[in-house]
């Protein structure tokens, strides 16, 4: 069966635009307005969301990130209570692709196999952990498969050719292409370099390829989008949160300030792209 994701980049393919993928964290900066913020993001632009499992030693992210895991593990986010959130917002939406995404220590404390089964009965439709490499598949990205969730894979700079095969061997939903070399939100990504990337990329695999780190704006999301089947925004979103927060709390502005900011990345998104990069 063709999932969710599959189905989204397809659409997207035969509409000549890139996808906006918003990255959020669960539970930031309190579970009420996280989930009211997840239940926004399709209906201003995105078309593929990565929700952020909160955790305390997040290494490959920015000081953004990381500063929005910590408001919401304050706030008590759990990993349960995050795949409730995943329930609760596919009573109103059934067709965007949603992707956890995180790192393997909760995942390893909850159980693996529980984890997915509530994973799947919740309705995520894929996993991005990012201390998961291919050599360690048997732990998390075998199942996952079987269990019928995509593992997407990351691939960087400095992923070279002779380990890209194992980078995209099992790989499965699209391939996340770390536009950058560091952590979330450091630098801004050079398009040309990005391009060649994703050419290179395509060349091993019929995968789609979303790009992300660095992507901050309007411009930048456009220039990817150029070239990418998908443009990832994560810190610049999670930004947004964080300056609308009154004493560190919530306030009228938050759930505004993502949407609205959601709204220029996706029409960034859909100014058109240019010919496919050669296979």
């Amino acid at each position: 069966m063709i999932s969710r994701i599959d189905r989204r980049f397809q659409r997207l393919a035969a509409e000549r635009r890139s996808a906006l993928v918003t990255f959020v964290m669960a539970g930031d900066p309190d579970p009420d307005t996280s989930l009211e913020i997840l239940g926004v993001l399709p209906a201003v632009g995105a078309d593929v969301i990565e929700l952020g499992m909160p955790f305390t030693d997040p290494m490959a992210d920015g000081p953004a990130i990381q500063a929005a895991g910590l408001r919401a593990l304050r706030a008590g986010q759990t990993l349960r209570a995050t795949l409730r959130m995943v329930e609760a917002f596919r009573l109103r939406d059934d067709e965007t692709p949603l992707i956890l995404m995180g790192y393997f220590n909760p995942i390893y404390v909850y159980g693996v196999q529980p984890f997915l089964r509530d994973a799947g009965h919740a309705g995520v439709d894929g996993l991005i952990v990012v201390d998961c490499p291919p050599e360690e598949d048997e732990e998390l990205g075998e199942p996952a498969r079987r269990a019928g969730l995509a593992f997407v894979r990351l691939a960087t700079p400095t992923t070279d050719e002779a380990r890209l095969p194992t980078v995209l061997a099992n790989a499965s939903g699209f391939v996340y292409y770390v536009s950058i070399t560091g952590v979330t939100g450091a630098a801004t990504p050079d398009p040309a370099a990005v391009a060649s990337a994703i050419a290179r990329i395509k060349r091993r695999t019929p995968l789609p390829v979303a790009v992300g780190f660095g992507v901050k704006d309007a411009p930048s999301a456009a220039a990817i989008a150029a070239t990418a089947d998908g443009v990832v925004v994560g810190s610049a979103l999670v930004e947004a949160v964080r300056r609308s927060l009154c004493g560190g709390k919530a306030s009228s502005a938050t759930v505004p300030a993502v949407a609205t900011l959601v709204e220029e990345l996706a029409r960034a998104c859909r100014t058109g792209k240019s010919a496919a990069p050669a296979r």
